[in-house]
């Protein structure tokens, strides 16, 4: 594939602006793909974010040409666009009241599949919540790592993450292991 407006890094390991973007998405969009389903909680939501936030990267078209790099580009551009969404629905709740009926809440009881369960315990939380949760425990980020990423202190971190898995126990019961929120339903013989 040929380089997009004659921008090669011309760096060792450099790959053409168009090279780089094929290999992200061929190779790494699956797994973007379930990065977003975590942060999001639905296949669709998580196809349509992943899309959004190749879009916001390849409109800055960052001099990057390392797949890896634009890899991390686009997760930190997921993030920040499920914390903007969170806001914006937040919002929206103060006030539908003023339009809109109640939803129905479904009945978390009755779901038997972890994964669904999972999906159900990470909507309870809040969006900050739920990315700190998502990059720390499932992504492997360390709390400063995290608070980076976010552009947040990280003594917040500390408290989304210990308040996101209090509401997560409560939804899942005790987690087995700290990194390890599907351990919970117990799976393996408990």
């Amino acid at each position: 594939m040929h380089t997009a407006s004659g921008a090669d890094g011309g760096g060792s390991g450099m790959l053409g602006w168009g090279d780089a973007i094929d290999v992200l998405v061929r190779q790494r969009g699956p797994a973007l793909l379930r990065y977003g389903y975590l942060l999001t909680g639905s296949t669709a939501d998580a196809q349509d974010l992943v899309q959004e936030a190749v879009a916001r990267v390849l409109a800055r078209r960052p001099r990057l040409r390392a797949a890896v790099t634009l890899e991390s580009y686009v997760r930190r551009t997921m993030a920040t666009l499920v914390i903007d969404e969170g806001r914006r629905a937040q919002r929206w709740r103060q006030v539908r009241h003023l339009l809109a009926e109640p939803d129905q809440v479904a009945d978390v009881a009755s779901v038997t599949d972890d994964r669904h369960v999972l999906a159900v315990a990470l909507s309870t939380l809040s969006p900050r919540q739920r990315t700190c949760v998502v990059l720390h425990h499932l992504d492997g980020l360390s709390g400063p790592e995290v608070a980076e990423v976010l552009g947040i202190a990280p003594g917040s971190v500390k408290r989304y993450l210990s308040e996101g898995m209090e509401r997560l126990e409560r939804v899942v019961g005790p987690v087995a292991e700290a990194g390890d929120v599907v351990a919970a339903r117990g799976r393996g013989g408990r």
